[in-house]
């Protein structure tokens, strides 16, 4: 499921509400800075965050069928950190991300939600998207770290427990 685009929202009843609780409930769980659906085996486009800003502020949050929007061309300032993913526990891997960008969606109830944010922020909502659409952050590595990214996670995968976001 995690390299396969998720379906779009399109009823923001009870269901996606109590989805949403459960996904807050594990991503809180897991000490996570987002989870998409797809890593508790939802095909929903949809992703809840709770880390914080470029400003140091922690901000939560909820963003169904999400657009990232990154800046390009001569501008663009990349920063390259190391990054993690509850779907590959205890493994981590240097990556270059644009320092900010956008977020386009909707929020828990429908209605229109844009985010500008860099920081661990801007980094988790570029994350989130990527598995949206498909894509793991492993997926963005050269072959080489890809391999040994996992090959850290098998080295620690026994120490988290069956149930762990995948």
């Amino acid at each position: 499921m995690l390299h396969s685009p998720a379906r779009q929202v399109a009823d923001f009843g009870s269901d996606l509400q109590d989805l949403l609780a459960d996904m807050f409930a594990t991503n809180t769980a897991a000490n996570g800075a987002g989870l998409a659906a797809a890593q508790i085996g939802t095909d929903l486009a949809v992703f809840v965050y709770d880390c914080t800003d470029e400003t140091g502020v922690r901000r939560t949050g909820v963003v169904c069928n999400p657009v990232i929007q990154v800046d390009q061309g001569q501008g663009r300032i990349l920063v390259e950190l190391d990054e993690g993913c509850l779907s590959l526990p205890g493994a981590y891997a240097e990556l270059a991300r644009p320092e900010f960008s956008i977020c386009r969606g909707q929020d828990q109830y429908g209605d229109p939600v844009e985010i500008t944010a860099g920081g661990t922020l801007g980094r988790c909502l570029q994350h989130e998207t990527d598995h949206i659409n498909g894509m793991v952050f492993g997926d963005r590595l050269s072959r080489r770290r890809r391999k040994q990214l996992y090959q850290d996670h098998r080295d620690v995968a026994d120490e988290y427990p069956d149930d762990w976001p995948a």
